[in-house]
This record gives structure tokens, C-alpha cells and sequence, in this order.
């Protein structure tokens, strides 16, 4: 089998294999309202996380973007396509724990997202897009402009929506009372 043809089959097993994963945990293919929109941008209305792009769609756009980096540093040598395989393959493995029952639990208990449901499978879908959208915008901006995109990303989101990649897994991880109070004050 031609090397294009593996690698285009592995993709996409990576997404059949998440799709079904993310739907044995109970995740909707897309929200309950019945409504497919290609955006909801209010974090706090029972529509985030629930139609293909929200602001935290953002969040893993930096996701691909850190992948990028950190792929460069670790294994420079492997072809772009290879590095991008196993982010996308990450960022699946995310997908999968972010809506496991005990992380949907954590983010309710100890972040603002209080009324977290999960991720329907078309968000994943779309936030995995985001990842490798990214992952390419990364390798075409190459290290020092992707820095300062990860920068600026970071702080939009903090003015408009007071939640970040940063703050999501500074919450997650060692919770601050004070943050979650100020992010709550929007």
C-alpha cells in the first residue's frame, strides 16, 4: 500500500475510533436542541461545547500550535506529516479523557464551567480540526511567530471570556478560589 494511502488510513481510524469512543461515553453527535450551528460563542448558555465552534475552539487551535513546538524540539527529523499524525492523535486521546465522567466532573466541581454536559462528537470533531488548523498554522509561522500567536490568542481570550488554555489547566490541576471567582464576575 502506497505510504499516502497508509497515512491517510490512519487518520482516519484516529477519528472513526474517537467517534466511537466519544459516543460509548454518551456524547450526543450534536446539541439536544436539535439545532446544528457552525457557532455559539456564550460560554455560559447550555449551547457551548455542544455545536462545532465556541470560543474554546481556541483553546485547541494552541493546542496544535504547542503540539507544533514541542513535536520540533523532541523529534526534528520526523517528516511534518508524522508529527502531525501523532498531535492529531493526542488531541483525539484529549477529546477522549476531557469527556470521560470523572474530567466532566472536575471541570464541573473546580472551574467555570459549572453546567459542563461535555462535548457533543460534532465540537470534538471540529476541536480536533482546530488542533491540526494549529499544528499547520504553526509549521507555515514557524517558532517565533507562533509564540507570539500563542501569546495573543491567550490574551484575547482572557479580556473577552476571562478563560484561557492557560487558566483551563491551572484550574483543572490546582484550582484557585480567587480566579474562578473573578472569571465567574464577567
Amino acid at each position: 500500500m502506497p505510504p499516502k494511502v497508509t497515512r491517510l488510513l490512519l487518520y482516519a481510524l484516529l477519528l472513526v475510533v474517537t467517534t466511537f469512543v466519544l459516543r460509548f461515553e454518551g456524547r450526543d453527535w450534536w446539541c439536544a436542541c436539535g439545532q446544528i450551528r457552525f457557532w455559539d460563542g456564550d460560554i455560559w448558555s447550555s449551547h457551548c461545547s455542544q455545536h462545532l465552534l465556541d470560543p474554546y475552539t481556541f483553546t485547541h487551535v494552541l493546542h496544535g500550535v504547542a503540539l507544533f513546538l514541542i513535536g520540533l524540539w523532541l523529534v526534528p527529523k520526523m517528516t511534518f506529516l508524522w508529527r502531525l499524525w501523532w498531535a492529531t492523535f493526542l488531541e483525539c486521546l484529549w477529546e477522549i479523557l476531557e469527556n470521560s465522567p470523572w474530567v466532566i466532573e472536575r471541570y464541573r466541581a473546580v472551574t467555570v464551567s459549572l453546567g459542563y454536559e461535555g462535548d457533543t462528537v460534532v465540537n470534538a470533531m471540529g476541536d480536533i480540526l482546530a488542533c491540526v488548523a494549529g499544528f499547520a498554522l504553526a509549521n507555515w509561522l514557524g517558532l517565533r511567530r507562533s509564540v507570539i500567536l500563542f501569546v495573543v490568542i491567550e490574551l484575547i481570550l482572557l479580556v473577552t471570556i476571562r478563560d484561557n488554555l492557560t487558566l483551563n489547566v491551572l484550574m483543572l490541576v490546582c484550582p484557585i478560589e480567587a480566579i474562578k471567582e473573578w472569571q465567574i464576575a464577567l
